[in-house]
């Protein structure tokens, strides 16, 4: 349990939040009157106290908000909690959506000292529920963490043009459904590199799914680039999903050996390309869904090591 020790705001990006000591937290926007609410994964900003005391002791003059951070919480170590943690704070909760950030431009306080914290140790959340947090209450985490969130992206030249249905895609989501996963969203998408890649990165460097299953794409037409467009944006490979299925599927038919999947990570984000048919897509995902709830625990941090049953 942590102490809540400032609540800062900024009318404008790119300026110095300030305490003012409390504030009312709105569903799905942020905090009332600050520059960085609004629709989308980044509402509030919360940094530990411990970090900047310590960044303090390093001869950094910083108050409270200097980082750009919301709120300031005692006893509370933001950076070792995982995605989807639920943080309650009187009437209000939050969910934390994201870890750290990347820094584009230099900020006053890297400048004077040579680091800053906030891309590090700070992290972001979203408020579920609303109402207003002061200096002086008390916030915890829940034990439970937030459904794992899944984008499905189907790659159909055809589809995109609305000259066939897409059935693999609503396919896929309700398999995901029926096991216990949240859809975050769906994408329909020609067989376009490009289109694909910057889709793909848009979901896993905003924060905005854990899972990605992408169908269509994998076959051997001139067209099919899902696997190159996967690889393309992995940070690491995870071949045993891929293998699995190929496995499994050789079962069924041997013309499963032409399917050219892969599996990989981008971030925390695991993406699992499955075939463009909708027999396929489901044979191969009922497959492999029942386990990827233990990988995406140990991806996220919200369980220890890979073997652990």
């Amino acid at each position: 349990m942590g102490k809540i020790l400032a609540v800062c705001t900024s009318a404008q990006k790119g300026t110095a939040k300030r305490n003012i000591q409390e504030a009312e937290f709105i569903v799905n926007h942020g905090i009332s009157g600050d520059a960085h609410a609004g629709d989308w994964h980044r509402q509030v900003s919360l940094l530990s106290a411990q970090k900047i005391n310590e960044f303090r002791a390093k001869g950094a003059a910083v108050e409270y908000g200097d980082f750009g951070e919301n709120l300031v919480v005692d006893e509370i170590d933001f950076r070792s909690l995982p995605v989807g943690t639920i943080l309650e704070c009187e009437s209000v909760t939050l969910e934390i959506t994201q870890i750290g950030k990347e820094c584009h431009s230099r900020c006053a306080i890297y400048n004077e000292m040579g680091d800053c914290i906030m891309p590090r140790e700070g992290v972001f959340a979203k408020v579920i529920k609303g109402g207003v947090i002061k200096a002086g209450d008390e916030m915890k985490t829940k034990n439970e963490t937030a459904e794992y969130r899944v984008w499905v992206i189907t790659a159909s030249d055809k589809g995109a043009k609305g000259e066939r249905e897409d059935k693999s895609g609503p396919i896929v989501c309700e398999i995901v459904k029926s096991h216990g996963f949240k859809i975050a969203g769906s994408s329909l998408l020609a067989d376009d590199q490009a289109t694909l890649e910057n889709e793909l990165k848009r979901i896993c460097d905003s924060a905005l799914a854990d899972l990605i299953l992408t169908t269509g794409g994998t076959g051997l037409s001139p067209r099919d680039c899902m696997p190159e467009v996967t690889m393309a944006i992995a940070h690491r490979l995870v071949p045993g999903i891929a293998e699995a299925m190929r496995g499994a599927s050789m079962n069924i038919t041997k013309r499963a050996m032409l399917s050219r999947g892969v599996s990989v990570i981008r971030g925390k984000t695991l993406i699992i390309n499955l075939p463009g048919s909708p027999k396929a897509a489901r044979e191969n995902l009922e497959f492999i869904i029942g386990e990827l709830r233990h990988g995406l625990d140990t991806l996220t941090g919200r369980s220890g090591e890979c073997g652990s049953t």
